[in-house]
């Protein structure tokens, strides 16, 4: 198994060597040569699996250099009760990553149980294993220099805290997480954890780690790495929980079922179409956005254009215009053609669009083959839906999983199995909880006192030059 560039001219690697590397040296992203495949059959024998075991059998499909047990190993320490069992609901969780039914054909991926109550831990937390691995393995050092709406960055920097040969820089916008993701991050002190707040929009934040990273020399000077969702490794940890949601839901495996996903930066809905590519009997990847509507805009219109700048909102992990892993699906669309993805994108560049429908319409055709859907919400829909689920289910649901159960009830279809993919704990977004329903959720058990903790950040300007000297002053 082979990794290649989604433009073209960056070196072939192995999945061990794009742990290390994140983005591609031409500016792309990594993706398999080809996907492996899943038989129904296979699919089958894994049903009876611990989440452990078939994260690691799923893994082995993609880094065949390194051995079963190793896998197993990794995912096996990952994935434990201690680390994804956190108490939700007066209920501590049975499941690594259960499926509870809502109702008739509907049902929620409850994904919120590890260390930092989000979604990202089930793929940071194995990140971390492997790259703790592979480094000691090498006897290398790795400087993780990352960007975060929210909740990514505060998964990764619980996932890698004092481990060595790693160090994490991780940018954040100024003021534009909620109390209780800031105090996650924040309050995290080990000497080998720089955050730092960029004056400027996510999407800024995502440039400033881009900019330094296509700097070949400084890149290979600093060690640099990343740990966002443009690293293969956390898709494809990602894919694993959409087998395991699969498997839990149907009565028959072959039968089909749809996912929605709230969706940002395309990352989480790339895993799901992962799944799919694979052979999993997917019918639908939804996507629910916020009024950053990038994504359900480019779906109604066959135009992908970015806004200038994003909306703060109150499902604020969303609040991105540039969905960077969507680059990775217009490259299976395109064939594989990397030269082709790269005019794309310094078009995309220069115009600010890529308008698939009218210039490039076999791409276009392609892309509403993968069997994606959309649809966007307000302020005012995920009130509504976080009331909603308390009503009528007794659940206490955040405002980016409301995204997701607006968009799912909305679109589908009849006879239609849809799951909805939580983002995070409800108690994270309590302000907006409290809106919705009149007052605030529980804290979840162990984070009573995160917002009398000590807090360490620094604050830049948008200036890629300023983070260029802290980088070097932290390495």
């Amino acid at each position: 198994m082979k990794y290649i560039s989604t433009r073209g001219n960056g070196a072939q690697a192995s999945f061990s060597e794009i742990l290390i590397e994140g983005l591609a040296g031409d500016g792309g992203l990594y993706v398999p040569e080809s996907w492996p495949s899943v038989s129904l059959d296979e699919l089958a024998s894994w049903k009876a699996l611990p989440y452990a075991e078939l994260a690691a059998k799923l893994l082995a499909k993609y880094a065949p250099e390194i051995p079963f047990e190793t896998l197993l190993s990794l995912t096996q320490a990952t994935y434990t009760p201690d680390i994804f069992g956190h108490v939700r609901d007066g209920e501590k969780a049975e499941k690594i990553f259960p499926v509870r039914q809502l109702e008739e054909g509907l049902f929620l991926l409850q994904l919120s149980n590890g260390p930092t109550l989000a979604f990202k831990d089930a793929a940071m937390q194995l990140l971390g294993q492997l790259l703790g691995w592979i480094l000691e393995k090498q006897n290398k050092t790795l400087t993780i220099l990352g960007a975060t709406s929210g909740d990514t960055g505060s998964a990764a920097i619980h996932a890698l805290r004092g481990k060595k040969h790693i160090k994490v820089a991780m940018l954040s916008p100024a003021g534009r997480m909620s109390d209780f993701q800031r105090a996650q991050m924040y309050s995290v002190l080990d000497d080998n954890i720089l955050n730092i707040a960029v004056h400027g929009m996510f999407d800024e934040c995502q440039d400033l780690v881009k900019k330094l990273n296509a700097d070949a020399s400084f890149k290979k000077k600093h060690h640099l790495g990343t740990v966002n969702s443009i690293n293969w490794a956390r898709v494809i940890a990602q894919t694993a929980y959409y087998i395991s949601a699969y498997l839990q839901t149907v009565a028959n495996v072959g039968d089909p079922v749809s996912f929605c996903v709230p969706s940002g930066n395309f990352g989480n809905a790339f895993a799901g179409l992962v799944a799919k590519f694979m052979g999993v009997p997917i019918e639908r990847i939804i996507l629910a956005t916020n009024e950053n509507d990038v994504l359900d805009r480019l779906m109604k219109t066959g135009c992908y254009a970015p806004a200038a700048v994003a909306q703060a909102t109150s499902s604020p992990s969303m609040d991105i215009t540039k969905a960077s892993n969507f680059e990775r699906a217009v490259f299976e669309a395109a064939a594989h053609d990397g030269t082709l993805v790269a005019e794309m994108w310094a078009r995309l560049e220069s115009e600010k669009k890529i308008d698939f429908a009218k210039d490039y319409p076999a791409v276009w055709g392609r892309l509403v083959d993968m069997g994606m859907a959309s649809s966007s919400s307000t302020h005012q829909d995920r009130l509504a839906h976080i009331k909603l689920a308390h009503d009528k289910w007794g659940l206490f649901i955040d405002p980016h999983t409301a995204d997701g159960l607006k968009v799912a009830l909305e679109l589908r279809k009849e006879k239609e199995t849809i799951i909805v993919l939580e983002t995070a704990q409800a108690g994270k977004f309590a302000q907006t909880i409290k809106e919705a329903i009149g007052f605030e959720p529980p804290l979840p058990m162990g984070f009573e006192t995160l917002s009398y903790l000590p807090q360490k950040v620094e604050a830049i300007d948008n200036d890629p030059v300023l983070l260029r000297n802290r980088i070097e002053a932290f390495t």
